[in-house]
């Protein structure tokens, strides 16, 4: 069975929009599919531990990944060597983190968080300074993100499969309308990668 594991952004949970969204796709269309979507602590390292044990010693075949959670996508698709679908990717996040230190609380966890400088430390430690197999990334984005920069990402991920839509915002509008490319592509096996996948606008 196919194991795709969805990571939501900073400051959100398993009940934002498009993780809603995207369960409900899978159980509809793809009930084949063993979808995780957990919900993630506020700081990396209680993050990558809360992934850890979700996974229980399992490789994902991909991982999608918003905003923050784009970013620790990046991280896990380059320790398995698996793909990752990225939607409007934080690269660098420790810059923007550092304008938002301090207490945060989880509503699904149900406890507080404290993003410190050791945490935003920790994130620039998590960064790869290049992509191991950038065959494996699939990156959509829109213009329109007014929380992230959106060339950072283009610039980062040049080597990629990238998608930029202009306009949008940072939700990424018609997010519902590419589920079915950005599984596609999920689960293409490397004799497909030549494969251009097709996004609606």
């Amino acid at each position: 069975m196919s194991l795709v594991l969805y990571l939501h952004g900073f400051a959100s949970s398993s009940q934002s929009h498009k993780a809603l969204q995207t369960r409900a796709y899978f159980q509809q269309h793809h009930p084949e599919i063993e979808l995780l979507v957990p919900d993630l602590p506020y700081t990396p390292l209680e993050a990558l531990a809360e992934v850890s044990q979700v996974l229980a010693g399992r490789v994902p075949t991909a991982v999608i990944g918003s905003s923050l959670g784009g970013f620790l996508a990046t991280w896990l698709a380059e320790q398995h060597d698996c793909r990752a679908c990225l939607i409007n990717p934080a690269v660098a996040p420790y810059r923007l983190l550092r304008h938002h230190l301090g207490r945060y609380y989880h509503p699904v966890r149900q406890c507080h968080y404290e993003v410190s400088e050791q945490a935003i430390e920790l994130l620039q430690q998590l960064e790869p300074p290049e992509l191991a197999k950038p065959s494996n990334y699939l990156v959509l984005l829109q213009s329109g993100d007014e929380v992230l920069d959106y060339r950072q990402a283009v610039h980062f991920y040049q080597h990629c499969q990238l998608d930029v839509q202009q306009g949008g915002d940072h939700s990424y509008q018609n997010y519902l309308q590419q589920l079915p490319a950005i599984v596609r592509f999920c689960l293409q096996t490397d004799e497909f990668c030549t494969e251009q996948v097709m996004f609606q606008p």
